[in-house]
């Protein structure tokens, strides 16, 4: 038999070892205001269950499940973790939340607890098989699985090493099995340190069947016999795939079990196919573990800290010596039900063994040189050991101290996971450092149930399927539905200018220059009028200045200094006056309009200006960086040019009522608000816009237009518009949180586009 523990340490696998492929599943139910099981459907907004690969129903309607994919860290695999439950959490009915226990809350009668209402009546057969056999309370407990493989690279090197096997597949399935044989063996010290179910509710136990409720707290009901299990005539061996294969194959033949799922060991051996005959021909893929109870202190179910002790712990069942005995593992899972029904104080009857157990993981810890993180976690768990108060039972039973306190907890954390996941619904928790506009069409593909996988997360570049269909995105709205030179043209105003002017479309008149000296020399010609500097090819609004009276040489020189810093040539057109507005073309259809007021401050006749601009900047709606739907106002050189031109400083006191303007552009990127107009606006402007798009060549862009008056019609006569720039991968954020008026979530039309087959 291969020693795992040389191995590593002859051929300095220390590093390699720590690698893995990790994926965690986390069951919940819905319950209403009132801690009952919610008996509505499975929320709408989270697509169809029949191809969604991320949020799923378990047993019942109302027990829903997050399956992150499969990822090559914990941070990687966490990071899902929360994004999937900002999606669940804001899906669900407003009167619903999430019960934070895995033991469930108030349950009502048998038949009126809901199996899950799917299209495919096999999957509805199964289950009523099920709540035949165990009854549907039981199936209503919930947990987390948590799924481990060592890398295909340790496999490899492991494989190198040794001389037992003829394959690589032989290899990895050894090292799966002992790492599930040993799980089984020495589970009962996870169920202690991270049993979290003390507590059922009386509604849980069915009186028919003789059912008792519960008189004193335990550390895991879950994991106790009062639990879910299969009976105890269900014995698989671990010992050969094949063995494992035959025992599951012979259980459903007899009918014991009624299908290969129905096996519901805390070790389960998976495959890439859900027919269990394949882990013959593949091999194993990774060994899913299924004891562990929700951590309700967690909005997650679980943390961090528990998923690297789980981590390491996986790694100390290869290292240690192997528990291939059928007799080791029927131990085990007594050892486990006897733990899983301590008193949640009592010291661990197993307490020797487990301290041995952390010592060697403190040893293995040392070898690996492991993060301080590690270490960490394992001074926890000694320091549990010794003290069972500690433990997450220890600590839920010393909070609550009856079956009502049980219930107001659950509620209270319940609720509070559900509003911090709906704080700031533009943010992707997970996700948060990607652009505003990339995170809200992540959270739309995932809500809807198209596959994501994120390419390049500071590139904003995501790839999205359905079945057979791929679509690669960058930056939320650039994909393969526009042309490449579209991109090219909208970037350079000056071109985009001459396309559009000679498509009959007014734009305003003005020149380029490519030197600073060019265009300061130019001066004579602007100096009587009033103008707009702004560099050639930038977007967000950047190094933009706008003079609405006659500009005085310095300023426009200051202007065409900033313009320069952004670009290496620069516009100066003439200054069109009205009301600047965004319209969001997709697909030739305008999709939103966005009036943007410049960033300003409302004077109270006491605060300065710097001061007012401050307390605007406090708005939880306003951030840095594209990081929320409105930008902080800055203090730069361009706002204090804007301030000069109305007589004001920084330090400037405002009038009571008085609105001072900081800039004249009129972005959101610089600190403006937003108002949707998309319904105000007349149809005429509308029409135009979408127009403009053809010449461009383009399906998705945001076209500005300045219009003195929006509820006045343009006609050949008078237009009543002036075209300013068009956009390539214009911002969707502004629209769908906005100051006043309604939001617009084109994310979701842009998914619409790419797959019109889901909607």
């Amino acid at each position: 038999m291969m020693n795992i523990k040389d191995i590593i340490k002859v051929n300095k696998l220390e590093k390699s070892v720590l690698e893995g492929t990790f994926g965690i599943e986390k069951e919940g139910i819905r319950v209403d205001d009132n801690q009952k099981l919610a008996l509505t459907d499975h929320p709408e907004l989270l697509g169809d269950r029949s191809y969604h690969p991320y949020i799923q129903t378990d047993f019942s309607e109302a027990q829903l499940e997050l399956v992150t994919p499969p990822e090559h860290s914990l941070k990687e695999t966490f990071k899902w973790l929360n994004a999937l439950n900002d999606v669940m959490q804001r899906s669900v009915e407003s009167d619903e939340y999430i019960w934070p226990f895995s033991m469930p809350a108030c349950l009502p009668e048998t038949e009126q607890i809901p199996i899950v209402r799917v299209r495919d009546q096999k999957e509805v057969a199964y289950r009523e098989k099920l709540a035949e056999k165990y009854g549907k309370k039981k199936q209503l407990i919930s947990g987390i699985h948590y799924n481990f493989s060592f890398s295909e690279q340790f496999v490899k090197k492991v494989f190198d090493h040794q001389t037992e096997y003829d394959s690589i597949k032989e290899v990895k399935n050894e090292l799966h099995l002992k790492l599930a044989r040993n799980f089984l063996r020495y589970q009962w010290i996870l169920t202690y340190l991270y049993g979290a179910a003390p507590f059922a509710h009386h509604s849980f136990f069915e009186q028919d069947k003789e059912e008792t409720p519960l008189t004193k707290p335990v550390r895991s009901v879950r994991n106790s016999s009062m639990g879910y299990h299969n009976s105890t005539d269900v014995i698989v061996r671990y010992d050969e795939v094949a063995h494992y294969v035959t025992d599951i194959e012979q259980l459903v033949a007899e009918g014991i079990l009624s299908e290969e799922r129905e096996f519901y060991g805390a070790a389960r051996l998976r495959g890439n196919a859900k027919k269990i005959d394949h882990l013959n021909h593949t091999g194993i893929e990774y060994v899913e573990f299924r004891l562990f109870d929700l951590n309700p202190y967690s909005k997650l179910g679980i943390t961090n800290e528990q998923a690297r002790f789980i981590h390491l712990f996986s790694i100390l069942m290869i290292w240690i010596e192997d528990s291939k005995a059928k007799e080791a593992i029927k131990e085990g899972t007594e050892r486990n039900e006897q733990t899983a029904s301590e008193d949640p104080f009592a010291k661990s009857a197993y307490y020797q063994e487990g301290m041995e157990l952390l010592k060697e993981m403190r040893a293995i810890a040392n070898e690996l040189k492991v993060d301080s993180e590690y270490f960490e976690v394992i001074n926890q768990a000694v320091e549990a050991l010794e003290d069972p108060s500690q433990t997450l039972a220890g600590r839920l039973t010393q909070q609550i101290d009856s079956i009502d306190q049980y219930l107001k907890v659950g509620r209270k954390l319940g609720t509070q996971y559900k509003q911090e996941a709906k704080e700031k619904p533009y943010l992707l928790n997970g996700f948060e450092g990607m652009e505003m506009s990339s995170q809200l069409l992540l959270f739309d593909a995932l809500q809807k149930g198209i596959t994501v996988e994120v390419l390049d997360e500071n590139d904003q570049f995501l790839k999205l399927q359905y079945k057979s269909h791929e679509e690669y995105v960058k930056n939320a709205n650039m994909t393969a539905k526009d042309t490449y030179i579209s991109h090219w043209i909208m970037e350079n105003k000056t071109v985009t200018k001459k396309i559009l002017k000679s498509k009959g479309f007014n734009v305003p008149d003005g020149e380029e220059f490519q030197s600073l000296e060019e265009a300061t020399a130019a001066y004579y010609k602007f100096k009587n009028r009033s103008v707009v500097v702004k560099p050639k090819s930038t977007n967000y609004g950047l190094g933009i200045s706008i003079f609405k009276n006659s500009p005085q040489e310095e300023d426009f020189k200051e202007a065409l200094e900033i313009a320069f810093k952004e670009d290496t040539a620069i516009l100066v057109e003439e200054f069109a006056t009205g009301t600047e507005y965004r319209f969001f073309i997709l697909d030739g259809k305008v999709k939103a309009v966005l009036h943007r007021v410049p960033a300003n401050v409302k004077g109270d006749g006491r605060q300065t200006v710097r001061e007012l601009i401050e307390q605007k900047n406090m708005d939880p709606l306003r951030g840095t960086n594209h990081r929320a739907p409105l930008e902080k106002i800055k203090f730069g050189n361009v706002e204090a040019l804007t301030l000069k031109e109305q007589g004001y400083t920084f330090d400037s006191v405002p009038e009571s009522g008085e609105i001072v303007y900081l800039r004249e552009n009129s972005n959101i990127s610089t600190g403006g608000d937003s108002i949707d107009y998309t319904d105000k606006m007349h149809s005429s402007y509308k029409e135009l816009a979408s127009r403009m798009a053809v010449p461009l060549g383009v399906k998705v862009t945001g076209i500005d237009l300045i219009i003195p008056d929006y509820t006045k019609p343009s006609t050949p006569e008078d237009p009543g518009y002036t075209v300013i720039e068009a956009n390539f991968n214009p911002a969707m954020h502004m629209h769908a949180f906005v100051t006043e008026g309604k939001g617009r979530r084109l994310t979701r039309d842009i998914l619409e586009m790419l797959f019109p087959e889901l909607y």
